[in-house]
């Protein structure tokens, strides 16, 4: 199952509203977009190229949990109190993106419900989506193997 876009996910009217608050951005690859436990002020839409979401093990290296690509969301922190990244990401290639600022994106959701409702919504399930994609990622890495798959 694919990470629902922004596109699919919130009606035109909303679309264009969030849209309308906009920044375009780039990133060189390599370039880090948040760290874990860092405060989450803002969010992007991948307009082209690719980020990888990543989590600390303890004990261990970084682990890759995901990689997003055009019209996905990154991040998801910045809409759920306490406001903190719960993953990392890095930029893997050249990025462009439309970021947007929490706070006001947090403002308009809540001064406008059927708006805050379906931006809730979308971003419930792409954390859905992305819980399952680490869940998978981090049983191929870590699990024990007894007959040559994942427990």
């Amino acid at each position: 199952m694919n990470t629902p876009t922004m596109l699919r996910a919130l009606p035109a009217d909303h679309r264009q509203r969030l849209m309308h608050f906009a920044r375009e951005v780039s990133f060189p690859q390599g370039a880090r977009l948040f760290d874990e436990n860092a405060r989450a002020d803002r969010f992007w839409i991948i307009r082209t190229g690719s980020v990888e979401l990543d989590t600390y093990v303890s004990g261990r290296h970084t682990a890759v949990i995901e990689t997003l690509g055009p019209n996905e969301l990154v991040g998801w922190s910045w809409l759920f109190a306490p406001h903190v990244w719960h993953l990392g990401a890095t930029a893997t290639t050249p990025v462009r993106a439309y970021e947007f600022d929490a706070t006001t994106v947090r403002s308009m959701c809540q001064d406008d419900p059927a708006l805050g409702q379906a931006v809730t919504q979308w971003a419930g399930e792409v954390l859905a989506h992305r819980l399952r994609s680490a869940r998978t990622r981090l049983l191929d890495l870590y699990a024990p193997y007894s007959t040559g798959s994942a427990v």
